[in-house]
């Protein structure tokens, strides 16, 4: 799959914008609307942002070793499954938005140092072939949509 340098730059844009979209949205409400659930199955704003991290860990961590490696063979590890040993859920909000904003700001001194072939630099995951291009669109994307949930959650 071939992603232009327009795209690579729409997704980092999005990967350094996604922190402060959830910062502005939280800002303003009470703490405790943060952990609220709707339902039994609904997922709270705090349990958003730590799917987040899980998500971040997870997938800034393979890129991290496309970057090391050449053409790693890497487990698949989902990020629901990571996130059961993090504590992430019962972390207050605040600090843990801190941190995973910390921790993208991170990833993202690295991505933009990287020249448009270094985005194609890959990993086998599981049984399929990934990139640094198709994990930072992955990232974009899927934090968008969590962005969106949350901020429909504090409406």
């Amino acid at each position: 799959m071939e992603i232009t340098p327009a795209q690579i730059q729409e997704f980092l844009e999005a990967l350094e914008q996604n922190p402060r979209r959830i910062s502005n949205a939280a800002r303003p409400m009470r703490e405790d609307r943060l952990y609220l659930r709707l339902g039994t199955k609904s997922w709270s704003v705090n349990d958003n942002l730590a799917h987040l991290r899980s998500c971040a860990d997870v997938w800034g961590d393979s890129i991290r070793h496309m970057l090391a490696e050449d053409n790693p063979t890497l487990p698949d590890i989902h990020p629901r499954r990571w996130i059961r040993g993090t504590g992430y859920t019962e972390a207050d909000f605040w600090k843990s938005l801190k941190a995973y904003s910390n921790q993208r700001k991170d990833l993202l001194k690295v991505l933009k140092m990287l020249s448009s072939q270094d985005f194609s630099r890959g990993a086998v995951i599981g049984s399929r072939r990934h990139t640094i291009a198709s994990q930072a669109r992955r990232m974009a994307r899927h934090e968008m949509d969590h962005c969106r949930q949350i901020e429909s959650l504090l409406k």
